[in-house]
């Protein structure tokens, strides 16, 4: 069962002022962190409260069931795909979606750019990165970035926002702290060479969720994406 709205109004605002902290200790400014709702598994009433709140964005796992929210959403919000995308799916994906983060492959780049064309549509992409290493994770390998971000630079109708990752876990909460450090500062370096040896503007770096938002945010995090602090758990 979703909480109520005034529950999720005061879980938001904690939420909030953990990244204002956050940004406090790195030295940048909360406006330049961008909290995204994650509704998955959640109805579509999940994505009315965050545009009530007065975000921006959420973030959906599996297109169709967003696809099966969206009409009975009262309220105008952005929508993004951070879950695992098949080529089969692109097209229904580029339709419904603003943005989709989980980019890995210049097939799913091919894909997606001609559904955007078919559309007349110029979508968002962030290009998934694997920088954690974690063979349980999607994402492209860390030495394939600069041939993934090639294609997708030829790519039209695509816009290339950024990258995005996801942490592996580790075996105790200490160890999994301690990856996400180093996935988010790998990810952030990857990042900068990229754009050092291309010129491209990859402003957006999606990573950091629930537990570890501060770490992220202390790694250059702009995006980071919350559920379970946000709606409960599932």
């Amino acid at each position: 069962m979703l909480i109520s709205y005034p529950e999720f109004k005061a879980r938001a605002d904690a939420v909030q002022a953990q990244i204002a902290a956050a940004c406090v200790r790195a030295g940048r400014k909360p406006s330049d962190v961008q909290l995204l709702a994650v509704t998955k598994t959640h109805p579509a009433a999940a994505a009315d409260y965050a545009a009530r709140y007065g975000l921006h964005a959420v973030g959906e796992n599996r297109v169709q069931e967003a696809v099966d929210k969206q009409p009975l959403c009262t309220e105008k919000i952005r929508w993004e795909l951070i879950g695992h995308l098949q080529s089969n799916k692109a097209r229904l994906a580029a339709a419904h979606f603003d943005r989709v983060q989980s980019v890995d492959s210049a097939k799913l780049l091919t894909y997606l750019d001609r559904a955007a064309g078919e559309l007349g549509k110029n979508l968002g992409v962030l290009l998934q990165i694997n920088a954690g290493y974690d063979p349980a994770k999607f994402g492209a390998d860390p030495s394939d970035a600069p041939r993934l971000l090639e294609a997708a630079l030829a790519c039209p109708h695509l816009r290339i926002d950024g990258l995005m990752t996801i942490t592996p876990l580790g075996a105790t909460p200490a160890e999994t702290a301690a990856l996400a450090t180093r996935t988010f500062e790998n990810l952030r370096a990857i990042r900068d060479d990229l754009v050092a040896k291309t010129g491209a503007p990859l402003h957006e770096l999606s990573m950091g969720m629930s537990g570890d938002l501060e770490a992220a945010i202390l790694a250059g995090s702009t995006q980071v994406r919350v559920g379970t602090a946000l709606y409960g758990a599932r």
